[in-house]
């Protein structure tokens, strides 16, 4: 028994040796680097999502062979600002009274909610991480000090020609309300290097090529696909006309749809759908669309292929995101500016050493989920005012996440949520939309005025935020008069003629 008794008191002993080895191993164990690459309207015509109109994404398709890819992935608002200040200080628009544009400095400078706020780069950099950031990525770039080593963004989409190839920048809308748009389409430069985003990977790439006695926080922002549709002809050829398919579109689809709703979707400044039928320009548009997006997928192929060749390959954490969707002809306009799928769905992947490889998860998640997500992938303490919820739970388990939802805000209290196979939006006026996804995934038909779907419209509700702030006085609306009125009108100004330039959309 003796014997038996030391053998025993041995083995306790090296197993807790075993084990605090293995705890110091842990402790002492890299943290994770973190590649966050924003794609400026996305939309989900993806090869890994649908193939829709047999678009040609190889790189970003075997990024998401490589991670997990959310299909029902939705922004937290409709338009480039307010939705990357939402993602980087990781409140919703409702909260900050962000619903229109916004220099970035204003954000941290002025704004009551976000005055104090940490941004998601910031986190990173407080908590050891050597950051680093180039392009599009918060509206601009990013407020000062965000960055350790900032690359910037160039001013502007271009480079550009010296006239317009088709869009006039105008249409039909009132010369005396509204300046030129960005919108156009054609073949311009004649060389990759001559765009910005080429550029931007080209410091990207010299950065992931050194060594670091920190983990690092890299974001690149990419320009493309954000109109004007440029890009050099290589990547038209990629996409003839004859394989083009258009998006679903009825003429008399918004006949159903509430007057706000259509006030929103007031664009005479965009191309309309008509418009693009009656010229011939709608798959020439789509065309254009799906050459930028194949060049944003070299360019991201560029990326990786450097990180996949350095030394950091092993340890690095990949995040895809795109600010908000774009619609090619749905209800009615080429534009992003709108609550339904079409203009809120964008793609969202995560990459990492512990998740699943190759998985799709259908059901809705939120891109102010990126934010808590990257912290519990990089195992740093959660941030108390991140108002998203991780998704790590949601892609390590083979559960379903069936209470599972996205809210997307667009001006104040004007909210939408898709939740199950139901989207439900309701307007300041009251006015509604109601969904079946199930069976109408196009959103052909306003179910909000039959008495059947009462119940679930008052279930819906119950996901809309309790606090609305009023529009931030800096936070500017110059492109559609709905919303330039309701700023007005929520700050207690007198409403003036609406003279509106056009500005970045």
């Amino acid at each position: 028994m003796k014997n038996r008794s030391k053998i025993i008191a041995i083995l306790a002993f090296v197993l807790a040796g075993t084990t605090i080895t293995a705890q110091s191993k842990i402790a002492q164990s890299p943290k994770p680097n973190v590649l966050f690459i924003a794609v400026d309207d996305l939309n989900t015509w993806l090869g890994c999502l649908n193939n829709y109109s047999n678009t040609k994404t190889p790189n970003i398709d075997r990024l998401a062979a490589r991670g997990v890819l959310f299909s029902n992935a939705h922004c937290q608002a409709p338009l480039c600002g307010p939705s990357r200040a939402s993602i980087m200080s990781g409140l919703r628009p409702s909260s900050t009274g962000i619903y229109g544009m916004i220099a970035d400095e204003k954000i941290r400078s002025e704004n009551p909610a976000t005055k104090e706020i940490v941004f998601l780069p910031e986190y990173f950099k407080n908590n050891g991480y050597h950051t680093m950031g180039i392009g599009k990525l918060f509206h601009d770039f990013a407020p000062k000090g965000v960055f350790d080593e900032e690359g910037g963004r160039v001013k502007g989409f271009g480079p550009l020609p010296k006239k317009r190839f088709v869009w006039d920048g105008l249409g039909p809308a009132d010369k005396t309300k509204y300046g030129r748009t960005s919108t156009d389409w054609g073949a311009f430069p004649e060389q990759d290097e001559q765009m910005p985003d080429h550029q931007s990977v080209n410091w990207a790439i010299d950065r992931l090529n050194k060594k670091y006695d920190q983990p690092f926080f890299m974001g690149v922002g990419f320009l493309r696909p954000h109109v004007p549709l440029y890009v050099p002809q290589k990547w038209f050829d990629m996409h003839p006309l004859e394989g083009i398919q258009v998006a679903p579109y009825l003429s008399d689809d918004l006949k159903d749809v509430p007057q706000v709703g259509l006030d929103i979707n007031d664009l005479p400044m965009m191309p309309s759908t008509e418009w693009a039928i009656q010229t011939g320009e709608w798959k020439k548009m789509i065309q254009a669309y799906l050459a930028c997006v194949s060049f944003v997928d070299y360019e991201i192929g560029r990326v990786l292929d450097a990180l996949d060749n350095s030394e950091h390959s092993a340890n690095t954490i990949i995040v895809l995101w795109s600010d908000h969707g774009y619609r090619l002809g749905e209800k009615g306009t080429f534009a992003k500016h709108g609550l339904w799928d079409s203009a809120t769905k964008a793609p969202l992947l995560f990459v990492a050493p512990n998740l699943q490889k190759g998985k799709v998860i259908d059901t809705p998640a939120e891109m102010l989920s990126i934010y808590p997500t990257l912290l519990e992938l990089c195992n740093l303490p959660a941030y108390s005012r991140n108002e998203g919820i991780s998704l790590v739970a949601t892609m390590k388990s083979d559960k379903v996440a069936n209470k599972a939802c996205a809210l997307t805000t667009y001006g104040e209290n004007n909210h939408s949520v898709n939740q199950g196979r139901f989207r439900f939006t309701q307007y300041e006026d009251g006015g509604q939309e109601l969904y079946d996804h199930k069976i109408d995934p196009n959103e052909f038909t306003n179910l909000a005025n039959f008495a059947e779907y009462k119940n679930e419209i008052r279930k819906l509700k119950k996901y809309f935020p309790k606090t609305n702030e009023k529009w931030d006085k800096n936070s500017s609306y110059t492109f559609q008069p709905y919303f330039v009125k309701q700023k007005a009108q929520s700050n207690g100004e007198e409403v003036k003629p609406v003279n509106v330039i056009g500005a970045d959309q």
